[in-house]
């Protein structure tokens, strides 16, 4: 599956569309996300099941901003419209492959269930 450009209009619908995105903030003059590009991309092709995208910090700063990206590359993986993974930092193909297999694993009821006791707690 090809990478998908996400802009301030595709973002959310992306998201709420697909039950696992992996999104790379990234930035054109960014060294470690020209140097972690090649890798998302081929990681990418060996999962049609996931929708890769890219967010351009530079050209969509309100997203950006929304998610206060501070460091660029950031990875985000969203599974059923939830960030169960918000990291900065490049990762190595064996370490990023292994991410994602975990993060296929979560079981996604019980990360709901420990939100909604977690806000319960918040609230109380």
């Amino acid at each position: 599956m090809a990478v998908v450009e996400l802009t301030q209009e595709n973002f959310e619908s992306t998201v709420a569309d697909n039950g696992f995105v992996v999104v790379d903030f990234w930035a054109p003059w960014c060294g470690p996300c020209r140097t972690f590009a090649p890798v998302f991309e081929k990681v990418s092709e060996d999962h049609d099941d996931i929708v890769f995208a890219k967010v351009n910090t530079e050209d969509e700063q309100q997203i950006a901003a929304h998610f206060q990206i501070r460091s660029i590359p950031t990875l985000m993986i969203f599974r059923d419209q939830i960030i169960i993974f918000s990291q900065p930092g490049a990762l190595p193909e064996g370490s990023f492959r292994e991410l994602l297999t975990k993060a296929g694993e979560l079981d996604m009821d019980q990360v709901r269930a420990d939100i909604a006791s977690q806000q319960e707690g918040d609230n109380a």
